[in-house]
């Protein structure tokens, strides 16, 4: 595609995803369905100049006013992911002046708020929390996640995908937590090997990984993931009962379990069992009460630990929707909780970098629950043999490994929270 065609097309995306009508994905594979004629190089393009421009809004919202043309081509030369000389070949005179005095504009020179681009209600928890740490966490969300994959305990064994990936011309290097992880080098295209369509692999983040470990679901056993979403932590749980037992996967969307028919499929697993439920309240979840031995609450949250693969929640969260959130989570919980027989474990789990979210749920819940006794996260963690599993665990001075803390400038995988009990 000519350059101007190129930038213009980056121009018209930017424009359809800053209207925060649907999430930023939705809209890129939107386009695309309506613009088959692209090449996987202009997709590339055009997806990652809109990610860039949803990463670093602000800073460029900050130059865009003393350019010319319309807002939308501004953001997409800012945010032009490609090589200098290709796109300065679409600009005129004019902008090329401007893009080179919006390049040498120093960080130091910039407001706070132009250096680490996050919405003020969400920068000012982050500083509380982090301190120090807040501008680490904060450059760390202006780049790409990287590409993890789960290697599948029940039909393949870690090093030997590795080879035969690399076999595939495609490095990739262990996780250094989770026993099942490989990080992937680039973006290959997975769905065309053979280890993902015999479901050797599925692509799932570390720290999506480390929540499924931390269930310790054991073969035989009787397991809920209750909200299970597409499905990733429900494949990971299921191989690690070796297939055998009964392991529920409970969500509101029957869309979303719809995703997970597939990749169930692939996984060469028999013994998961999606079931769509009204509410966290339904029949089917009243009829096993008390007879589960283990509980899953990947509960909905605000997703805003995934900022750098999804960096549109920043601006499409709002300090009232996590506050409904909250509410909904708390119930969810509670309702739960009713599951687990004496004696059976219960995970409670978000992506979400917000306390409200993660500790304030966790605390409410064992101070009403005096049947829940809460279990040290970190200690399990080291228990299950992951790798320095102390520096993934947080907690008060009496009990500092209490809760499983993941961020991405600390542990390299997307903000993930979990709190464990064990009923007694």
């Amino acid at each position: 595609m000519h350059p101007k065609a190129l930038l213009d097309a980056c121009s018209e995306l930017v424009r359809l995803v800053l209207a925060f009508e649907h999430p930023a994905d939705a809209v890129v594979s939107r386009f695309f369905r309506d613009h088959r004629g692209l090449g996987p190089r202009e997709r590339a393009t055009l997806a990652e100049t809109v990610y860039n421009v949803l990463r670093r809004k602000l800073r460029f919202e900050h130059f865009a006013p003393s350019g010319s043309g319309p807002r939308e081509r501004r953001l997409a030369i800012l945010g032009f992911h490609g090589p200098r000389d290709f796109l300065l070949s679409a600009l005129n005179d004019q902008e090329k002046a401007w893009l080179a005095a919006c390049d040498k504009v120093a960080d130091a020179d910039l407001l706070e708020r132009h250096r680490h681009n996050l919405p003020e209600w969400l920068a000012a928890p982050l500083k509380a929390q982090l301190g120090a740490g807040f501008w680490p966490l904060a450059a760390s969300l202006l780049e790409p996640a990287p590409l993890d994959l789960r290697v599948n305990a029940l039909s393949a064994k870690r090093a030997e995908v590795q080879q035969e990936l690399r076999q595939a011309g495609i490095a990739a290097v262990p996780t250094p937590y989770s026993p099942w992880g490989l990080r992937v080098d680039g973006k290959p295209a997975l769905t065309k090997l053979d280890a993902f369509a015999r479901g050797a692999i599925e692509v799932q983040d570390e720290g999506s990984q480390l929540l499924a470990l931390l269930l310790d679901a054991r073969r035989g056993e009787m397991v809920v993931d209750f909200c299970a979403g597409a499905g990733g932590k429900t494949l990971a749980v299921g191989a690690a009962m070796r297939n055998t037992g009964r392991l529920y996967a409970f969500d509101v969307s029957a869309h979303r379990l719809d995703a997970l028919g597939a990749r169930l499929a692939r996984s060469g697993l028999s013994n998961v069992h999606p079931a769509a439920i009204a509410h966290e309240r339904d029949d089917r979840v009243k009829r096993l009460a008390g007879k589960i031995d283990r509980v899953l609450v990947d509960a909905p949250c605000s997703g805003l630990g995934t900022l750098r693969r999804n960096p549109d929640l920043k601006w499409r969260q709002s300090p009232k929707a996590v506050e409904e959130l909250v509410a909904k989570q708390t119930a969810i919980l509670a309702s739960a909780a009713r599951l687990v027989k004496p004696g059976g474990r219960l995970v409670y789990a978000t992506c979400s970098v917000l306390p409200q979210e993660n500790e304030a749920i966790a605390e409410a819940f064992a101070a009403a629950q005096a049947d829940f006794v809460p279990v040290e996260a970190g200690e399990e963690l080291a228990r299950l043999k992951v790798g320095q599993a102390d520096t993934l665990a947080v907690g008060s001075a009496e009990h500092p490994r209490r809760y499983l803390r993941l961020w991405p400038h600390r542990h390299g995988t997307d903000g993930f929270f979990a709190a464990v009990w064990q009923r007694r």
